[in-house]
């Protein structure tokens, strides 16, 4: 229940800020919006205000705003021509498609900045202390435990993780006298660095090195209180970021260092969502912002159907000073339209094929 309640809850919010963009923009171009739909498919309820009809539909994989004049070739009556979407100039039909991608991003940086505020900035705390030892590994051999507080490693003194790493590192396998203290017992132990390949966040193999296979305690992460404006300097880093990394990460999925395998749908995101939300509330809003720059940067990429596509169809109308005739945007969305449900059905493909393997 968790999950779903989870799921819904994350997947309304963005697809609201996501569509909200394209409708605020609209409107403050005088653009004629008939509909907000949060979904797709048969409408499950809803109400009009005004000229335009806000409602709930039965699919919550997206949503619409319907404009008059969208498709361009729709009938238009003479009444609604001035505030026809096709009939607005080039550079207003385009912010108006971009607001959607770019309101997600404003709100990951909106809701990290908030959070700065209300929890301060995350400092970590010098801590000698081993929170995760890796099963079978350099570390487990000899003998250490989560928990253990490093003291001295080859008769030099261990005052913080980042002495821990360095003297581990630079040992190029060479036997490791360990002084730990467990509870209130100082412990000797003798090991060995295993050469392992070093790779970055991205799986790539950048060198070699050496590990003894743990983990330092995070519970040492405290927040420290920070002003509005180190709140929203840390948020905007914070999303950008996130930003660049999705960018980067979607590069390397199409140079295939990171495996078509870790490509999730709607199946996984319901999830995480339901864990990060047992975990609390601000692993859960992370997760959220996380979604919000991958939901905005996907919708960037030029595939026809997404609004990257529409963008460059905008960017090539000016250029051209003319649109694309009907029946290439027609073919082109054809072929967006296969691309979209073909990745779809993959993503629930390993949704299903990491559900059977767990």
């Amino acid at each position: 229940m968790t999950t779903l309640l989870s799921f819904i809850l994350v997947l309304g919010i963005l697809i609201f800020v996501h569509e909200f963009g394209h409708f605020i923009v609209a409107k403050a171009f005088n653009v004629k919006v008939t509909k907000f739909s949060l979904g797709f498919g048969p409408k499950m309820f809803g109400k009009t205000w005004g000229e335009t009809e806000y409602l709930v539909s039965a699919l919550p994989l997206g949503g619409y705003v319907k404009m008059v004049g969208e498709l361009g070739n729709d009938e238009i009556s003479d009444e609604d021509a001035p505030r026809a979407f096709a009939n607005k100039p080039v550079w207003q039909r385009f912010l108006v498609v971009f607001a959607g991608p770019f309101s997600n991003l404003f709100f990951t940086f909106i809701l990290f900045s908030i959070i700065f505020t209300i929890v301060g900035l995350p400092i970590l705390k010098p801590t000698t202390m081993i929170g995760k030892v890796q099963e079978n590994g350099a570390g487990a051999a000899a003998g250490l435990m989560a928990g253990d507080q490093f003291v001295r490693i080859n008769h030099q003194e261990i005052n913080d993780w980042a002495e821990v790493y360095h003297v581990v590192t630079n040992s190029n396998g060479t036997p490791l006298q360990i002084t730990v203290l467990r509870g209130e017992d100082e412990l000797s132990l003798t090991g060995k660095a295993e050469e392992i390949d070093l790779k970055n966040e991205f799986g790539e193999v950048t060198g070699k090195g050496y590990r003894l296979g743990i983990e330092r305690d995070m519970s040492a992460m405290e927040f420290e209180d920070a002003s509005i404006f180190q709140a929203i300097l840390a948020g905007y880093e914070q999303t950008w970021d996130m930003t660049r990394k999705t960018v980067i990460g979607i590069g390397k999925m199409v140079q295939r260092v990171i495996p078509a395998s870790e490509i999730g749908g709607p199946i996984l995101i319901a999830q995480l969502a339901g864990k990060q939300m047992e975990a609390g509330w601000l692993q859960f809003c992370y997760f959220m912002g996380f979604l919000s720059v991958n939901l905005g940067i996907l919708n960037l990429l030029p595939v026809p159907v997404l609004d990257g596509g529409h963008l460059v169809f905008f960017s090539l109308e000016a250029v051209r000073r003319k649109p694309l005739t009907a029946q290439a945007m027609e073919k082109l969305q054809m072929i967006g339209l296969a691309l979209l449900v073909s990745l779809m059905v993959f993503a629930f493909y390993n949704d299903i094929i990491r559900m059977l393997s767990s």
